[in-house]
């Protein structure tokens, strides 16, 4: 699923590939003038492609939460990303509706959750604007970012092969960075190693938040496959990525060493360093079969 952006549209879990369809992406680049420099060349004015960063406002049924600065791409699935991976609901049925609607300034998210689940949003300390992809905005207490995460108990045994596969294949799947190279990307593969899901965003939480909406809304259970993500691998990574009952977390750059203490406790595996040719293994590495392990390449 794609193409939900800025343009105004409301979903609802049982209406919404009508709701992508009424609302194309907006554009996550624009072009700019620069000037290139090269050793043993002139300064050469050309025209390149920036990134664009938006603001992007999430409200709970009418309250402000918090503003993300993102890219304006596929937010349907972040709304439902970011309200599951911060435990604001803990299961899709419980978000009623999200409407995006552009704002002269950004985007504005009005997402619909139970009236409980509200008034325990309520009771955080929170309003605050969100810089990139911040992954733990809306939370003023130590206890609440270092939040009790579900215990992960079983999940798919991928091999050592299959990661690299998935790592190799992302960046041709990174299609709204090619043109700036200024995007993280999220995605999912399946066992083998095939990449199913990509989503990308500025932010590597907004990017990692996409991923886990879009899965949501596919139906497509976590632990059948694992997660890559073009980034490093730190604690909020680790508690989206738990939240959504992924049991393997696959980063290009290595973890924190507050990442790997929360993915041991939760039973998550973390893989870091994973460039295509190998990995390391940083918690919980019996779900990795090595009998594989090697240069891969894709077929």
């Amino acid at each position: 699923m794609s193409g939900d952006g800025a343009t105004g549209s409301t979903s609802r879990p049982a209406d919404d590939e009508r709701a992508l369809l009424a609302a194309p992406a907006a554009p996550t680049t624009v072009t700019a003038s620069i000037t290139r420099l090269a050793r043993d060349r002139e300064p050469a004015a050309e025209r390149d492609d920036l990134a664009v960063e938006t603001p992007v406002a999430l409200r709970f049924n009418d309250r402000n939460h918090v503003v993300m600065m993102a890219s304006p791409a596929d937010l349907v699935d972040f709304a439902y990303g970011f309200a599951l991976s911060e435990g604001i609901v803990t299961d899709v049925r419980e978000i009623e509706a999200v409407v995006a609607s552009p704002r002269p300034e950004g985007v504005s998210l009005s997402i619909r959750i139970p009236t409980a689940r509200a008034q325990a949003l309520a009771a955080r300390e929170r309003n605050l604007a969100g810089r990139t992809g911040c992954g733990v905005c809306g939370v003023s207490e130590i206890a609440a970012v270092l939040r009790p995460l579900p215990r992960i108990e079983s999940g798919a045994r991928v091999s050592a092969a299959a990661i690299d596969r998935a790592v190799l294949a992302l960046p041709a799947l990174q299609t709204r960075n090619h043109p700036c190279g200024a995007l993280h990307a999220a995605a999912f593969a399946d066992r083998d190693g095939t990449v199913r899901l990509v989503r990308e965003d500025v932010g590597r939480h907004n990017a990692l938040d996409k991923l886990i909406g879009a899965l949501t809304r596919a139906s497509i259970d976590a632990a059948t496959g694992f997660i890559v993500v073009t980034s490093r691998c730190s604690m909020e990574m680790v508690q989206k990525a738990a939240s959504c009952g992924c049991a393997v977390l696959v980063a290009v750059s290595a973890p924190t060493a507050l990442a790997v203490e929360l993915a041991e406790q939760a039973g998550l595996t973390v893989s870091g360093l994973a460039r295509g040719a190998g990995c390391n293994l940083y918690s919980h590495p019996e779900r990795i079969d090595t009998a594989e392990a090697g240069p891969a390449r894709l077929d």
